[in-house]
C-alpha cells in the first residue's frame, strides 16, 4: 500500500491528481482522512517546482541518422520531440487524454466527423501564432505517403481536413471512435505550415527551443520565454539529451552525476542501482513489449510453417526469468496485453514445445541456419535474449545464427530493413492505435510485412464500432489472426525501468518510459 500512496502523492504534487481524487483513492486504500491530509501537505511541500539549471537525460537509441523532422522520429528523437514540440493532445498517467493545443474536441454521433478547437494566442518559437491552418497542414503532411511519416498508418483513414476559424474539422473515410488518442502520437508535432516548408527546422510551440542538434551525440534546448503553459512545464533553464547506447556507460553517467535520469535500465543492474544512496529505480508496467520480427513476404519467413516453428521454439518463461528477472510477463505473439482496454481474455497461451516446433520446421522444408540480428538498442538484453532463443530452438533441431549489430544505425539499417531482427514497441494507448501503426497493410511501420485483407477489414470495422462488446470481439479475432498468421514473435511484455537521481524533483510514473517522454519538461532540479 505504501508504494501506491507514494505514487498518488507524487501525482498530486505534480498537479496530475486533484485533492478530491487523492483523498478518494487514499480512502479506498483504507487510509484515514487525517493521515491522507498529512500526506498531501508533505507532498505539496516536498514537490514544489524549482526553476533553473540544466536538466540532463541519458537515452538509448541515438544514431547519426537522427533528424528533427517529426515524421521520421525513432527512439531517442521521440523523447527530444517532447521537449520542443507541442501536440493537439497528450496522454495522461492513467491512459486518458489531456488537451494541449486542442482546447475542445467534439465529434458527430457516428464518430466520422471530428472537430478540434485550437487555443488562441499560442506562439511558435519563431514568433508566429499557432493557427488552425498550421494544424491542418501538419495533418496533411503526415497523411501524405511522400512524407514517409511514422504516423501515416494511423492517419490513413482521413478523408479530408479543413480549417474553419479556430476549428480543425477532420472528416474520416470510416468512423473512428479512437481518433483523439491518435493525435497524441509523438510524430504529430504541430509545426508552422505543418512543416511543409522545412520539417527539420525544429520549430514548434513546446517549452524549449532547439539549440543543440548533434545526431547520435546530444540534443538540447533552452527555455522558451513565451511558452503558453510555463506554470506547469519547462522548469529547467536548459534541457539536454545525451545519446548513451551502452548500458554500463549509461548507468555510470547517472551515478557520476553527468545525467539526472536514464531509460531502459537492464534488469541485471537494477539491484546495483538500488544500492546507490542517491539513485532510485522507477519500474512501471504497461503495454511495452519485446519482439523478434520476421518479414512474412521474404524467404524463408514467407512459409507459415517456418514462422510457426520459430514461435513454438521460444522458451518464453525462461526469457522472462533470465532477461526481465521478474520485471515483466510472458507474451503470446500479438502486441496486446492487459494494459489495454478491451483486452481479449481467454486466448490460449502459446508455450515452448520443441516437438511441435520440429514438426512445423520439417514441414516447412527449410534447412540450414536462420540469421537473427540483434543489438542492445533493440531492447535491454536483446543480444542475450537472442542467444537464449538460439539455445531453445536448437532443442527443436532449428539452427539460429545470432549476429550482434552495432547500436548506431540499427533503427535505420536493420529494423524494418532486415527480414529477422530484434525490436521493441513501447505500445500505444489503444488497440486500434497499436494495430494501425504496425499491422495494417498500408502502415509504413509494418515491420513484419504483414498483409492480411481480413485483418484490415476487421480493424476498420473495430475503429468505427461504438458498441464496446462488439469491438472487443473484433479485437479478439484480430489478435488470433496476428498470433497464428503474423510474423511477430512476442516472447515478453516488459516493464519500463528508468533510474533517476535524487536531484530530480517531480518525477511521476506514467504510461511510458520517463513519464511518457515528458520527464525533461515536467521535472526540475532540487539542488
Amino acid at each position: 500500500m505504501s508504494q501506491e500512496l507514494d505514487y498518488l502523492s507524487r501525482r498530486f504534487a505534480a498537479g496530475r491528481l486533484s485533492r478530491r481524487e487523492f483523498l478518494g483513492r487514499a480512502t479506498a486504500l483504507g487510509v484515514s482522512a487525517t493521515f491522507a491530509n498529512s500526506l498531501l501537505a508533505g507532498a505539496a511541500k516536498a514537490q514544489t517546482p524549482k526553476r533553473g539549471g540544466i536538466l540532463k537525460a541519458g537515452i538509448v537509441g541515438g544514431a547519426a541518422t537522427d533528424t528533427l523532422d517529426p515524421a521520421k522520429f525513432i527512439e531517442l528523437m521521440s523523447y527530444f520531440g517532447k521537449c520542443w514540440g507541442e501536440f493537439l493532445v497528450a496522454l495522461t498517467g492513467d491512459g486518458g487524454l489531456e488537451n494541449r493545443l486542442a482546447e475542445e474536441i467534439g465529434s458527430s454521433k457516428d464518430a466520422k466527423v471530428w472537430t478540434f478547437k485550437i487555443r488562441q494566442d499560442v506562439e511558435f518559437h519563431n514568433g508566429k501564432t499557432v493557427t488552425a491552418e498550421d494544424v491542418v497542414a501538419t495533418l496533411e503532411r503526415h497523411s501524405n505517403k511522400e512524407s514517409q511519416s511514422g504516423a501515416l498508418g494511423i492517419l490513413a483513414g482521413i478523408g479530408s481536413v479543413k480549417a474553419d476559424g479556430r476549428d480543425v474539422v477532420v472528416t474520416l473515410k470510416e468512423p473512428n471512435a479512437e481518433l483523439p488518442y491518435l493525435m497524441a502520437d509523438y510524430h504529430l508535432v504541430i509545426q508552422p505550415n505543418g512543416g511543409k516548408d522545412n520539417p527539420a527546422e525544429g520549430i514548434s510551440a513546446g517549452p524549449y527551443k532547439v539549440t543543440v542538434n548533434e545526431p547520435g551525440v546530444r540534443h538540447g534546448g533552452e527555455r522558451f520565454a513565451n511558452f503558453w503553459q510555463s506554470d506547469k512545464m519547462g522548469f529547467a533553464d536548459q534541457v539536454e539529451i545525451v545519446a548513451i547506447n551502452d548500458t554500463t556507460a549509461r548507468v555510470s553517467a547517472l551515478q557520476g552525476g553527468q545525467v539526472h535520469m536514464i531509460n531502459k535500465v537492464e534488469t541485471k543492474v537494477v539491484d546495483l542501482i538500488q544500492r546507490v544512496p542517491n539513485l532510485k529505480v522507477e519500474a512501471l508496467s504497461g503495454p511495452g513489449h519485446y519482439c523478434f520480427n520476421m518479414f512474412c513476404d521474404t524467404a524463408p519467413f514467407d512459409n507459415a510453417d517456418l514462422r510457426m516453428a520459430l514461435k513454438l521454439a521460444v522458451d518464453r518463461q525462461e526469457m522472462v526469468d533470465k532477461i526481465l528477472r521478474g520485471y515483466g510477463t510472458v507474451g503470446n505473439d500479438f502486441p496486446i496485453n492487459a494494459a489495454y482496454p478491451l483486452f481479449p481474455e481467454g486466448i490460449e497461451q502459446r508455450a515452448f514445445d520443441p516437438d511441435k516446433a520440429k514438426f512445423h520446421y520439417q514441414k516447412s522444408g527449410h534447412s540450414g541456419p536462420i540469421l537473427l540480428r540483434a543489438s542492445e538498442v533493440a531492447f535491454a538484453g536483446a543480444v542475450d535474449a537472442a542467444q537464449l532463443f538460439q539455445q531453445s530452438a536448437a532443442k527443436a533441431g532449428i539452427a539460429i545464427e545470432v549476429k550482434r549489430e552495432p547500436g548506431d544505425g540499427y533503427w535505420s539499417e536493420v529494423w524494418n530493413k532486415q527480414p529477422f531482427c530484434a525490436a521493441n514497441w513501447r505500445g500505444r494507448a489503444t488497440q486500434g492505435w497499436m494495430y494501425s501503426t504496425t499491422y495494417l497493410s498500408t502502415a509504413p511501420w509494418n515491420d513484419t510485412h504483414f498483409f492480411n485483407e481480413r485483418f484490415d477489414k476487421l480493424l476498420i470495422q473495430a475503429l468505427g464500432e461504438l458498441d464496446q462488446d462488439k469491438r472487443e470481439n473484433l479485437y479478439r479475432e484480430m489478435a488470433v489472426i496476428v498470433r497464428d498468421e503474423g510474423g511477430t514473435i512476442v516472447p515478453m511484455f516488459n516493464q519500463f525501468i528508468d533510474a533517476i537521481s535524487d536531484q530530480l524533483g517531480g518525477y511521476v510514473g506514467r504510461v511510458d518510459s520517463l513519464m511518457n517522454g515528458y520527464a525533461l519538461t515536467q521535472c526540475w532540479l532540487e539542488a
